[in-house]
């Protein structure tokens, strides 16, 4: 079996009544079972829309997408409903993701009884607990609301709620652009172990190069919903092939990250 956990192809997205708004022109994208790949470019560019479609939250006008050697293009919502455990999603603002009215603890308990990865309510409890420890939180945070903790916090939960489901792919939308720097190093670093760990599939979307750098195996820059430019991180930050790559390089200074600096 191949290890590319995700293919995407000639995928195409376009918005509209008469679907006359296109926003991807035929993309390609694969990722393997362990790797993480940063999706890059301006606003506008389509890259949460690139990600959203490869979750199947919006659909493709053209193009194709295989996961784990099925093809999910066109497929039922209820027949995509058992795939959606293996597929998660991190979002940029934990605060309007989480449920305010919910604790933490049911937050993370509600979904394990959803996809039937609970026994009983003791089981689901020792999950919880063992996720929000993996995370890094106080126990304590189970029985808190979403507004009683702080935005580093908040984020963290929306990690363990996406971890706790055991996933083969996670999707991380700009998962840091609102946190302060120190906590930014804190949650690459969490997701960087968890990924390495679980041996997941990441897809993480970032406008910011010197975050994609840092934690990315594999770097896509879209431009205009087109691919500019892909391939190794490395590679790319150090010799980018195309204009708009040059550009947005040179339009946000690139720090050389100390090595070590997300375990710091």
């Amino acid at each position: 079996m191949s290890d590319k956990l995700l293919a995407a192809s000639g995928i195409e997205v376009a918005y509209g009544t008469a679907r006359n708004i296109k926003v991807l022109h035929g993309v390609d994208l694969t990722i393997a079972k362990g790797e993480t790949v940063g999706i890059v470019g301006e606003s506008g560019s389509g890259k949460t829309t690139l990600g959203r479609a490869l979750l199947r939250l919006v659909d493709v006008t053209a193009g194709r997408i295989v996961f784990d050697g099925g093809d999910i293009t066109h497929i039922s919502e209820a027949a995509m409903r058992p795939l959606r455990r293996r597929m998660q999603m991190i979002f940029q603002d934990p605060m309007s993701s989480l449920n305010p009215r919910h604790t933490i603890r049911r937050i993370l308990t509600g979904p394990l009884f959803l996809h039937g990865l609970a026994t009983d309510r003791r089981d689901a409890e020792k999950k919880a607990a063992q996720v929000v420890e993996r995370v890094g939180l106080p126990l304590a945070s189970l029985d808190r609301n979403p507004h009683e903790l702080s935005g580093g916090q908040r984020q963290h939960v929306g990690i363990a709620r996406a971890v706790v489901m055991r996933p083969d792919f996670v999707l991380a939308d700009e998962v840091v652009s609102g946190l302060d720097v120190s906590t930014q190093a804190q949650v690459l670093a969490l997701i960087g172990e968890l990924s390495r760990e679980m041996g997941l599939a990441v897809a993480f979307i970032s406008h910011d190069l010197s975050v994609i750098r840092a934690v990315c195996d594999r770097v896509m820059v879209l431009e205009g919903g087109k691919v500019a430019e892909e391939g190794p991180c490395a590679s790319v930050f150090a010799v980018p092939r195309s204009d708009y790559t040059k550009a947005l390089l040179n339009a946000i200074p690139l720090p050389e990250p100390m090595p070590g600096w997300l375990e710091r």
